[in-house]
């Protein structure tokens, strides 16, 4: 199981170059993504996802450093919990975080100079003498997907939401209920509790399809009926507009009162980047991870990329016949030095 999120999701690429539905292709993209966000990470040397931890650093005056500041480097910080130094608690009025006028992500922590903590101290020597407990990353930023649909312990690794989560979370998807999060690493169909009330034949040009109760859907949701798989893009009333034979697969008749299911039970990593795997009650907000939009553009660009260099035995050609030469790539490199230029964390000189 993975322990770390990716900047896009597996269905985010499906939809870019309308893959099928394999066991294979599922494990390819997978891969591809988890290669393109840490490659994301590497290039903009900071990560963007949040991390609850604690970590440690050497008493600064050991360098003849300003005594009441701790320069963080790539560790950036987007809360704290708890500060110590020698062994001895910070009280949080004693902590700044800086850079104050745009964090987070903050780069260093400074200690009031006015307080009773005005400096770090060591213990018995300066090694790890600071502890820092608190929330690392870049940003926090999330938006509400939806809820769960049932309750949840604090061990298994399945969880049903709602048809608005389904609709907007995918594989590689970093979720939080409640203080816990989990990572999503697979989907499975679930029934909905609707069914059809009239037929629908086999063709790509029927597209309305009938249930009980349209509100029990949401756009951007794919559906189950029998083996077809089909995308709602709109809903009107209790007919569900639908793009036919979805991700691979194949255009079918299908009868009234056919059971209708969607992917709506997820698989999870239990209490990732840190958290405690705890009960959650039927009904919990489902708080979806969004990384910033330059970051997600370019790990799907670069899982793409990936995809299709192991299809080509990586060498993509951009022409074909006597005149084919290799891809340069250069939309992905320019899109590389936007992020870069816009979300990297730059070189930075001061005293030692």
């Amino acid at each position: 199981m993975t322990s770390t999120p990716t900047y896009a999701t597996r269905e985010d690429v499906k939809n870019a170059l309308d893959f099928k539905q394999t066991a294979r292709a599922d494990r390819q993209i997978d891969r591809a993504l988890h290669t393109a966000s840490r490659g994301v990470d590497s290039l903009c040397r900071r990560r963007f996802y949040p991390e609850l931890a604690t970590r440690s650093w050497d008493w600064p005056n050991a360098q003849r450093a300003r005594p009441w500041r701790l320069w963080l480097d790539e560790n950036e910080l987007i809360s704290v919990t708890e500060v110590t130094t020698g062994g001895v608690i910070v009280p949080p009025e004693a902590v700044f975080l800086e850079p104050n006028a745009y964090g987070p992500p903050y780069n260093q922590v400074q200690l009031d100079m006015s307080s009773a903590t005005s400096g770090w101290i060591g213990s018995d020597t300066h090694q790890r003498s600071i502890t820092i407990t608190g929330l690392y990353g870049y940003h926090d930023d999330e938006t509400t997907a939806g809820v769960t649909t049932g309750a949840l312990d604090g061990t298994t690794t399945t969880v049903t939401v709602d048809a608005a989560t389904s609709a907007v979370i995918g594989v590689g998807s970093l979720l939080r209920l409640d203080t816990e999060r989990v990572i999503v690493t697979g989907r499975r169909q679930a029934p909905t509790g609707q069914t059809l009330t009239e037929d629908i034949d086999a063709q790509a040009k029927t597209v309305l399809v009938p249930v009980s109760d349209g509100e029990q859907f949401a756009v951007e949701e794919t559906i189950l009926i029998d083996g077809e798989r089909l995308l709602i893009v709109d809903i009107a009333g209790d007919n569900l507009i639908v793009r036919r034979a979805w991700d691979g697969s194949t255009l079918a008749a299908h009868t009234t009162g056919a059971t209708v299911y969607a992917p709506r039970s997820l698989v999870v990593t239990r209490g990732a980047l840190g958290t405690t795997a705890a009960a959650h009650g039927g009904g919990a907000t489902v708080h979806l991870f969004d990384p910033p939009a330059l970051v997600h553009q370019l790990a799907l660009a670069e899982a793409i990329n990936v995809l299709l260099q192991e299809q080509a035995g990586w060498f993509r050609t951009a022409t074909g016949g006597s005149t084919s030469r290799e891809a340069t790539l250069e939309a992905l490199t320019t899109l590389r030095t936007q992020v870069y230029d816009a979300l990297g964390r730059k070189a930075r000189l001061r005293g030692v």
